[in-house]
């Protein structure tokens, strides 16, 4: 749709649509490539842990981004109850160069390493009052000090549970007894049809010789006895 106004053209209606669309699917588009960039925490696939009282378990965290860092500030805290509580933090100036990391807590060891994008710690000799919730957090200067977050949950137990396998095992013997029942019957199957093919051949043998004799014998098309001469008269 257009109109005419003081001798030109003004787009009005579908037009000016169309450019509002185009402009919000390019920006769309760049904010999807922006964040496919972004900074990305994880405390890995399986994100809790159950452990005993009295023992040392690592708090797993890694990093990874696809433009790079510079001056990446990091930290862990213990969520008690609603109160975060801090157990370290350091700032990563460059890649490839250890941080300079400060502990809070006299139980907890930094064991990362920037070469492997790893920002894990260690929780020695845990209690029950260390139950709960360890968020590890991140923040990148290059995407505008965007926060990054993964939690990783702590269960403290008096003892481990021990998984009854009592029904995996039977599963498995009787799926190992059919597979092995079945491998035996095809070695029987292929031994007995071995052995009747070897007699069959022998039978065979048998009847062809046995045959030749009979013909030389009674003087048969094919015997020695065609061989004589007829007797004059």
């Amino acid at each position: 749709m257009e109109s005419r106004r003081n001798g030109g053209t003004v787009l009005r209606g579908p037009a000016r649509s169309s450019d509002v669309v185009h402009a919000g699917v390019t920006v769309v588009l760049l904010f999807a490539v922006w964040y496919a960039q972004a900074l990305e925490v994880s405390v890995g696939k399986v994100n809790h842990l159950e452990a005993m009282n009295g023992s040392t378990v690592l708090l797993p965290c890694t990093y990874s981004s696809c433009i790079g860092i510079k001056n990446l500030f990091f930290s862990w805290h213990y969520n008690d109850n609603g109160t975060m509580i801090k157990l370290c933090e350091a700032v990563i100036h460059i890649e490839g160069v250890e941080p300079n990391v400060k502990i809070y807590h006299p139980r907890v060891d930094f064991v990362g390493s920037t070469k492997t994008h790893n920002i894990s710690i260690r929780l020695w000799n845990i209690s029950f009052e260390d139950d709960g919730e360890y968020i590890c957090f991140a923040r990148n200067p290059k995407e505008k000090y965007r926060n990054h977050s993964a939690t990783y949950r702590l269960y403290v137990v008096d003892e481990l549970k021990v998984v009854d396998n009592t029904l995996t095992v039977i599963i498995a013997s009787v799926v190992g007894g059919v597979i092995g029942l079945i491998v035996l019957v095809m070695v029987l199957k292929a031994l007995i049809l071995f052995g009747l093919r070897k007699v069959n051949e022998k039978n065979k043998e048998c009847l062809v010789s046995s045959t030749g004799n009979d013909n030389t014998e009674n003087g048969l098309t094919g015997s020695k006895a065609d061989n004589k001469a007829t007797p004059k008269a």
